[in-house]
């Protein structure tokens, strides 16, 4: 057999092979007809969550759009370049809204869960629709025919309007919604907007799952959740802990200490109220500002300590960092003031009731570790010192990256309209306020100090230099340059 006889057999061997697929291909009607087949997607990056919820007819109803990709239980069947195949593709929405949606969301009428969400009704639409613009419009569009077969719609541009609906037994119960529609994409935001019975709209908007939300909460609940919620934002923000830790480093005793963390609530509650009632500016560049600020606080408290200056002022310094760290606390709640309901004022105080809390737990333990470490470890002096610059180290850190993010922003001159010269006059407000604070504070300190026989600062207030000027009874040794007579 020469080469010649032997090429022409592996090439017809190779044809026999592809032979079946090549009719499988020809009998296929989408390659016939020149579609593409169904084609894969990825999770999609960012989903925006569009809903409404609202009770009547002795339903609870709620109307979604959703980017249809979330669906990615099945391949939606496309043509050429990736159009959806609208008729068969409408097929398939009702179960896996059901699937993706229904089945993740639990609704509560009072105390009492609701029975799982039905489909009422699912079509595609285009993403330039206008109609969930309102309730009505969005309820009457998903109910209406669905887009024409024709249509040229990318899958990636499709969207998909559901409505679901489950029965309860009167409009006028409070509901509640747990929506754990986060596994839609891999960074989902949802924007919920409730329609109360006397048709008032409350609009929340999140991230992720939010747990359970109270669409119309009572205040006792409101209050609970914000104490909560007050509490673990103190826990959970680090800066703000050492913070308090450099203000107690140097004060071990009980009058002094409460000088300092009260005259730290007294101004971070003033500023947290005033920025949630809008006395604060709105600009990009408050927020980064803030936050270099409390870490150039922890800086400028942890390097006092080690300096160990006299602590005759150290309420004023806790007061005048407390109004920086009082902004900062308000960047949360202003977020979630969402789900106060109509109890913004009762909500406001339950943040800063839970706030409290939160710093007198981080003092039950600060407070005797201190005392047990300067006793049974080191001096006082030497471990002041030594707290304070393991602190002042993290915290210059910080200030040095929050400076750079703040010079980020493009800062421009202001425009002296009505609306510059309001905001000066809200600032005004907010100073005055400020200063009756500080003299009422340094009245207070002077009557407790004069009745409890504690020291008097030179300018008002109580000492927490006295922490300083006699040993305790069993602190051990303590620098004589740490003490100081009057």
């Amino acid at each position: 057999m020469n080469e010649r006889t032997l090429a022409v057999r592996v090439l017809l061997a190779a044809l026999a092979t592809l032979a079946p697929w090549v009719a499988v291909a020809a009998e296929t009607p989408a390659v016939a007809a020149g579609a593409a087949p169904a084609i894969p997607h990825d999770i999609p990056a960012d989903v925006v969550v569009r809903s409404f919820v609202k009770a009547e007819d002795g339903a609870l109803w709620l109307v979604l759009r959703v980017p249809l990709t979330s669906m990615r239980d099945v391949n939606f069947p496309v043509r050429g370049p990736g159009y959806v195949e609208i008729e068969e593709a409408s097929e398939l929405i009702e179960d896996q809204a059901k699937v993706w949606i229904a089945d993740y969301v639990a609704l509560f009428e009072e105390s009492t869960r609701l029975p799982t969400p039905t489909v009422v009704a699912a079509r595609i639409s285009l993403p330039s629709d206008p109609s969930f613009a309102a309730y009505d419009r969005a309820l009457a569009h998903v109910r209406a025919p669905p887009l024409a077969a024709s249509t040229d719609l990318m899958l990636e541009q499709a969207m998909l309007d559901v409505i679901l609906r489950t029965p309860i037994e009167s409009a006028e119960s409070r509901f509640s919604i747990d929506p754990a529609w986060a596994h839609l994409g891999l960074r989902t935001t949802t924007v919920l907007r409730f329609i109360t019975p006397t048709g008032a709209e409350r609009v929340f908007q999140y991230t992720g799952n939010p747990g359970r939300v109270r669409l119309d909460p009572r205040w006792h609940q409101a209050f609970l959740r914000f104490v909560a919620l007050g509490f673990a934002h103190i826990l959970d923000g680090i800066d703000h802990l050492l913070f308090l830790l450099c203000l107690v480093i140097p004060i071990r005793r009980f009058w002094p200490l409460v000088s300092v963390v009260t005259a730290f609530t007294a101004a971070h509650s003033i500023t947290l109220g005033a920025s949630v009632l809008g006395l604060a500016p709105n600009a990009l560049w408050f927020p980064p500002l803030i936050e270099m600020l409390i870490a150039a606080s922890i800086v400028f408290m942890a390097l006092e300590n080690i300096v160990g200056k006299t602590l005759r002022r150290r309420w004023v310094w806790a007061f005048g960092f407390g109004l920086v760290h009082g902004f900062g606390f308000s960047f949360l709640l202003r977020e979630s003031l969402q789900f106060a309901g109509s109890h913004l004022y009762t909500s406001l105080l339950a943040f800063n009731v839970g706030v409290e809390f939160g710093q007198l737990f981080a003092l039950l333990f600060m407070v005797p570790g201190l005392v047990l470490l300067f006793r049974k470890v080191m001096s006082p002096r030497i471990g002041a010192i030594l707290l304070s610059a393991l602190v002042a180290h993290t915290a210059w850190h910080w200030m040095t990256d929050r400076w750079s993010a703040l010079t980020a922003y493009n800062f421009q001159a202001p425009t002296y309209d009505a609306a510059f010269w309001a905001l000066v006059l809200r600032w005004v407000l907010l100073g005055l306020i400020v200063g009756a604070a500080v003299w009422g504070l340094s009245v207070l300190y002077r009557k407790l100090s004069a009745r409890l026989g504690e020291t008097l600062t030179e300018e008002g207030g109580m000492g927490p230099e006295a922490s300083v000027q006699a040993p305790q009874e069993g602190d051990g040794e303590v620098d004589r340059g740490d003490r100081k007579t009057d």
